[in-house]
This record gives C-alpha cells, sequence and structure tokens, in this order.
C-alpha cells in the first residue's frame, strides 16, 4: 500500500467499573439464557411425556 504505518486506535477505554458492569450484565444474560434452554428442554420432555424414553433403538 503506501507504506505508512496506520495511526493507532485504541477505540473506546473502559474504567474499572465499567468493566465490572460490563461482566456483571453478561453473566446475567448468560444465566438468563441458561434459563430458558432449560425451560424448553422440561417443556419439551413434558409434552412428549414419558413414552419417549421407552422407544426401541
Amino acid at each position: 500500500m503506501s507504506g505508512r504505518p496506520l495511526p493507532r486506535d485504541d477505540g473506546i477505554v473502559l474504567s474499572a467499573e465499567q468493566k465490572r458492569r460490563q461482566r456483571a450484565r453478561s453473566v446475567a444474560i448468560a444465566l438468563v439464557l441458561a434459563g430458558l434452554v432449560l425451560l424448553f428442554y422440561v417443556v419439551t420432555l413434558v409434552k412428549l411425556g414419558p413414552g419417549v424414553m421407552n422407544r426401541p433403538l
């Protein structure tokens, strides 16, 4: 290209408090997602009934 080095862009630098809050939000979203997965799994098993485990392989 032109051979010139590109200017360094550090982007947005978060403070320690912002990083802590961002991590807390990420953990909360992960827990809600895991809860939804578990809920869908349980609802699926309930709707299919107990006979789903007694099928021939």
